[in-house]
């Protein structure tokens, strides 16, 4: 059946194209048919996936990766219940992204109808806004607010719910509501720092003599400002997932690899739209001792979780930056350069022999490569500008320090592995002028394996790294339990490579080092393709090692929760 073109499904359309949105992740529904139609009317183009988890993850990273907000669109009950995880990363991630999703049609609600399920009840505590519009006069306002709230007015970015009676949808809406302003794109608002609190944060910061500045979600957009800081201050920078490519590696401040040193020894840490949480042991004085936190941030909750700042500057980050530079002027700051040269220099020693040590990994018992040897000629044949997505148990603690990114996505806060391959075909999509790689471990690869389906079907330009190792989780010890107990599955050696080539695409199986830089320049000439490389299982990173697999950059804190229970006990 035709749907209207003044109906609220073609408004809805209308209203997304008009706020800039060119593609939309769904999974078709017969709840969600009338938007489906009006979208495919629109121009806009549907990216239908095979599960609406997928959906969300691939919103998730257009939004990451355009600055804009992700659309998501599934059916309704097992479509909406499918999407909750997706939706739930995006929370946490703190990621704008419209997931939209319809109901049986308003007399038939609450009648044991198909799919009849209150939503809304479902994701109101993983999205900033969550309504069944049932009026359809009301649905450009409501599509104004959930993006606005998405966006982050009002409070931290994040997902957004939506859905509508199928009736709703078909129904039309007066042109008298039509109003421009609802259509009209909106900019996220730029907020100006307190002159006060900049003074302030200037006095901290050029007095310090050990500041150290970490960036994360929020310092996106000022990534100029950020470095032209560090460069007046002369301070180490530590980078995080939400923010990693901000500052180029070759950045003189950049200390990545002496994470646990420079966080012991700082006496001022400027977090930039960074919260403090697991992955910086909550901001603990046990890890930071008696350092002073000056706090950046354009969402309150970043300034003021777990640790409170000397200073705080609620503002865009850029601008805050900004004001701080143009306050301090020609002023000579007290860092202890020689201290700073010095980490500078130790990682770069570490990073040096992490790049030869990868090269040479030895194979396991079982004759197999090291995980390090795969990721070594990838690195080598990847460009400069290349978006990398790491995801994986103990395989991604191999990726996220062993491959080089000028952008980087990952499972995040959540731990939400299996957002590898969706994540890169969105990326591949919405920059196809870049080259994009997922390196992934096997079990994580089996969260979304069919959406190389999905690559295929839209030509999606992304090259898919496995790291097939059989197992999952091996020889990760709980430290704990007395006994440091062993937990670990065997899976299977199975060939993700043929199950590629089922749906079309390049894959090859690898088995041999010297055989992957020729697999990888072939898989990149012919992408969307996959490599399926075998490792071994013997392989554990420094994480799994120290118990802390699954938990993503704090290895070299390892000892923190009990330095931390010392602390408290005094």
């Amino acid at each position: 059946m035709p749907v209207h073109e003044q109906s609220a499904a073609a408004v809805i359309a209308r209203f997304l194209k008009q706020r800039g949105v060119k593609r939309v992740y769904a999974l078709c529904g017969g709840h969600v048919m009338p938007i489906w139609m009006r979208l495919d009317a629109e121009g806009i183009r549907i990216v239908d996936v095979r599960d609406e988890r997928a959906a969300v993850y691939m919103a998730h990273a257009d939004a990451q990766l355009t600055g804009g907000f992700g659309v998501a669109l599934v059916t309704a009950g097992p479509g909406v219940t499918n999407a909750m995880t997706g939706i739930a990363n995006a929370h946490v991630a703190r990621v704008p992204v419209l997931v939209l999703s319809g109901t049986p049609p308003r007399p038939q609600e609450n009648r044991g109808a198909l799919q009849d399920m209150v939503h809304t009840d479902l994701v109101r505590s993983v999205t900033r806004y969550a309504r069944t519009v049932r009026e359809p006069t009301l649905v450009l306002q409501e599509l104004d607010e959930a993006v606005s709230r998405a966006m982050g007015s009002g409070g931290d970015p994040g997902p957004a719910y939506l859905d509508f009676p199928v009736d709703t949808l078909r129904a039309e809406v007066p042109a008298a509501v039509q109003l421009p302003e609802h259509f009209a794109p909106r900019k996220p608002p730029r907020i100006a720092p307190d002159e006060e609190a900049v003074r302030a944060a200037v006095e901290l910061l050029w007095t310090a003599k050990r500041p150290l500045v970490i960036s994360g979600r929020g310092a996106q957009g000022a990534g100029d400002a950020l470095a032209r800081l560090l460069t007046a201050l002369k301070a180490p920078y530590l980078d995080t997932g939400e923010s990693r490519g901000l500052v180029p590696d070759e950045h003189p401040s950049v200390v990545a690899a002496m994470r646990g040193s420079v966080m012991g020894q700082a006496d001022v840490v400027v977090t930039v739209g960074r919260r403090l949480d697991f992955q910086l042991a909550y901001g603990s004085p046990a890890v930071f001792g008696a350092a002073k936190f000056l706090r950046i941030s354009d969402a309150a909750s970043e300034l003021r979780d777990n640790r409170r700042g000397a200073v705080e500057l609620l503002a865009t980050p850029a601008l805050a930056l900004e004001a701080m530079l143009r306050m301090a002027g020609d002023r000579v700051p007290a860092t202890d350069t020689e201290w700073a040269a010095q980490l500078r220099r130790q990682h770069a020693e570490r990073s040096d022999k992490l790049v030869s040590t990868m090269r040479t990994a030895p194979a396991g018992a079982d004759g197999r490569m090291h995980p390090n040897r795969a990721l070594a000629a990838l690195r080598d044949a990847l460009p400069k500008d290349a978006i990398v997505v790491a995801d994986g148990g103990d395989f991604l603690s191999f990726a996220r320090v062993g491959l080089p990114a000028s952008t980087y996505l990952d499972p995040g806060p959540l731990g939400c592995i299996g957002v590898g391959t969706p994540f890169g075909i969105a990326a591949s999509l919405a920059c196809p002028d870049r080259t994009v790689v997922v390196a992934t471990g096997d079990g994580a690869f089996g969260f979304n394996a069919m959406e190389v389906d999905t690559a295929v079907r839209h030509k999606a330009p992304l090259l898919v790294m496995v790291a097939n190792n059989g197992s999952w989780a091996i020889e990760v010890r709980d430290q704990r339990e007395t006994h440091g107990k062993v937990v670990g599955t065997q899976l299977q050696y199975a060939d993700h490579a043929a199950m590629a080539r089922a749906f079309g695409m390049h894959a090859e199986r690898v088995e041999r080092a010297e055989d992957l830089p020729a697999a990888i320049g072939r898989a990149l000439a012919n992408r969307p393709a996959l490599l399926d490389v075998v490792v071994t299982p013997d392989a554990a990173s420094s994480d799994a090692k120290s118990g802390l697999a699954w938990v993503p950059d704090l290895q070299p804190l390892q000892a923190w929760d009990e330095a931390e229970r010392k602390w408290r006990n005094g």
